[in-house]
């Protein structure tokens, strides 16, 4: 007979009435509204952050930088069985950097494009990046919380040696290879480590420049000059915001705008802001970041004309940012009900640099890629987050601002394990924004949960090209290592599938060849729906001078002595073939008459006859028309294919 059947009828009937009042109680108590840090599930005790007084000599491999894609590739070599020194150079004293200390809380997630419920959307990164997801638990964070959760990751791994504010790291080399790295503690003290590879996870790529890895500066690979420069961002917080707040917050985001249970974004016409300095610094349309203890976090500051790389320049952008914080605040005070009751509470650290160096790897991730959504196979990460091209101005000249714009919006890309392999320097990759990938692209491929993802890649691949007795790049160049990578991190929980997508609309388009020269210049944008292209509008001789222009300063061999410009009636309503060809010629110093211009230009090459006929009207052309035109002249001319 079983315990249950010896059980006397009263008193099976309690038992059947305590477990009803149980589930009672707890269904009553998930109706009932929650403090707002209740909601998580994972709790991570505050604990002093260990580090190592004594570094090894040797160690597989060192990361530098402990921004998230350094503590990623730190934490995924650590699993993978190797032993690890992880370094910050920067005066630093939480594990996280941009987001824990540059307060950057939103999260730019790369969410998976909806196909069939075989595919259902979710964040493309899993592995690692969904871990730490699941212990910040929304897509913004508080970032005590976050910094908590890094640590965790990293002291819950014996293989980590950890070292924090080194005021010097010097990588070091045998020929092309990097061998090691020299080390000086915040203490002085020097130390020369050996290591069978260098993982650079600085925002800057500073290991791979010192190294002497080759990069691009900034927007150099669109023809700018290193003195336009993209805006930067000085998050600041704000206090007072309780749920009631909050909920009021939510109602006022305006058109285009939105929230979670984390996050708002929206508030479009903050940007009406009158800055104290328009040259120097706006405000755009506000991303708010809810933390744990009624403050936000907003990311809306665009400082201008800062130096990523000189630190004096850093540091007048604190400067300009810490002065106009408090005006934005009183602003939106008065502007907007929800806010009138908040308080200023400081500004962060550190700034938000988005865009510095671009290191040259043996790929490099194009606009074309993401245009088409292409897959690669040795892709480990994918991306979807929208090609968000921020502002920028020129040093030193007032009324130089350029607002920014969403390029584009891919639904699926790989990033190429090859993006992280620099040309020229051997045992060394590059993870996060600084990796292989063109100004363009970058947009989108910055964004920090698809940095985790080159991080945790980066380090399988350390262990892997020691199990093969490869060099990475050795490693890269095989097609049978790069499938076994790529099993081994789906192994770890990434998700590296490539949805089944169709072809975009744009991509069937007649003159589809030509906006991808276009948009390799930044000269056609398609905005959040991919449908501001507006190849079949009547172009204008204004707008196609524009678009020369950018076409020139990308490739000096089409540069001239003399502005296009001027050799177009720019306030003429539609643009002509005739007035077009005659431009080309007279750019390139070319004595042809206007009525020869077109039949010139055939028979030297420069423009194929089969574009010319494919004009619906000569006396009107398309935007379209015109990017082919410039197609033409980028390939006939320069020999360089965009596709």
């Amino acid at each position: 007979m079983n315990m249950k059947s010896k059980l006397r009828p009263n008193m099976r009937y309690a038992l059947k009435y305590a477990r009803t009042l149980l589930v009672l109680a707890l269904a009553i108590f998930l109706l009932i509204p929650q403090p707002f840090a209740a909601s998580y599930n994972v709790k991570i005790q505050s604990q002093p952050l260990v580090t190592t007084l004594s570094p090894a000599a040797t160690y597989d491999v060192i990361v530098v930088g402990t921004d998230p894609e350094g503590v990623m590739a730190a934490v995924s070599a650590a699993r993978n069985g190797l032993k690890v020194l992880l370094v910050e150079p920067r005066p630093r004293k939480v594990l996280g950097g941009l987001m824990t200390i540059g307060w950057l809380n939103s999260l730019d997630l790369n969410k998976s494009p909806t196909i069939n419920a075989k595919f259902p959307e979710k964040n493309l990164n899993g592995g690692l990046f969904q871990e730490w997801y699941k212990m910040i638990q929304g897509t913004s964070f508080d970032v005590n919380r976050a910094a908590r959760a890094f640590q965790k990751m990293v002291q819950d791994e014996k293989n980590i040696d950890l070292v924090m504010n080194a005021k010097q790291v010097t990588p070091l080399l045998e020929g092309s290879k990097v061998s090691g790295m020299r080390l000086t503690r915040d203490n002085g003290k020097e130390q020369t480590i050996r290591a069978g590879a260098i993982i650079d996870a600085t925002q800057d790529a500073d290991i791979a420049a010192a190294a002497g890895a080759p990069y691009t500066l900034l927007r150099e690979d669109l023809g700018e000059s290193p003195d336009v420069r993209v805006a930067v961002t000085l998050v600041f917080k704000i206090s007072g915001v309780t749920d009631q707040v909050w909920q009021e917050m939510k109602q006022h985001v305006g058109p285009g705008g939105g929230s979670d249970a984390r996050s708002i974004w929206g508030y479009g016409d903050a940007r009406a802001y009158k800055s104290s300095d328009p040259d120097r610094v706006r405000i755009r349309s506000l991303n708010i970041g809810r933390q744990d203890d009624n403050t936000i976090l907003l990311n809306t500051m665009q400082i201008y004309g800062i130096d990523p790389l000189d630190p004096a320049s850093l540091e007048e952008g604190i400067k300009i940012g810490t002065k106009e914080a408090p005006l934005i605040v009183d602003y939106l005070k008065k502007k907007y009900k929800p806010f009138r009751n908040v308080q200023y509470a400081g500004v962060a650290p550190e700034l938000y640099v988005r865009e510095s160096r671009h290191i040259i790897g043996e790929y490099r991730l194009t606009i074309a890629d993401l245009l088409e959504n292409r897959d690669f196979s040795d892709a480990i990460a994918y991306g979807s987050y929208e090609v968000d091209i921020q502002g920028s101005s020129t040093a030193g000249k007032p009324g130089s601002v350029m607002t920014g714009s969403i390029m584009m919006n891919p639904l699926q890309y790989g990033v190429p394990f090859r993006a992280l392999v620099p040309q020229k320097i051997d045992g060394l990759l590059v993870v996060g924004r600084s990796a292989s990938f063109d100004t363009l692209p970058h947009g989108s491929a910055r964004v920090i949960p698809l940095g985790m993802a080159t991080g945790e890649a980066a380090g399988a691949a350390v262990k892997l090209a020691k199990d093969k007795h490869k060099s990475l790049r050795e490693l890269s160049r095989s097609k049978a290592d790069m499938s076994e990578l790529r099993k081994r991190l789906t192994q770890q929980g990434m998700d590296l599938k490539m949805r089944d997508l169709k072809a975009q609309a744009y991509t069937k388009h007649k003159d589809y060849p030509g906006l991808l020269v276009a948009a390799d210049l930044f000269a056609a944008v398609g905005g959040y729906k991919n449908e501001d292209w507006g190849l079949d509008e009547i172009s204008s001789p204004k707008r196609f001078v524009n678009v020369y222009r950018k076409m020139q300063k990308k490739y000096p061999a089409l540069q001239s002595k003399s502005d296009a410009g001027s050799y177009l009636k720019t306030e003429d309503p539609a643009l002509k073939w005739d007035d077009v060809a005659y431009l080309i010629t007279q750019a390139a110093g070319q004595s042809v008459a206007r009525e020869q211009a077109s039949a010139w230009l055939v028979d030297q090459g420069w423009i194929n006859e089969q574009t010319i006929k494919s004009f619906g009207n000569r006396n009107q052309l398309t935007n379209g028309d015109s990017y082919m035109v410039v197609r033409d002249l980028v390939e006939n001319v320069t020999g360089v294919k965009v596709q």
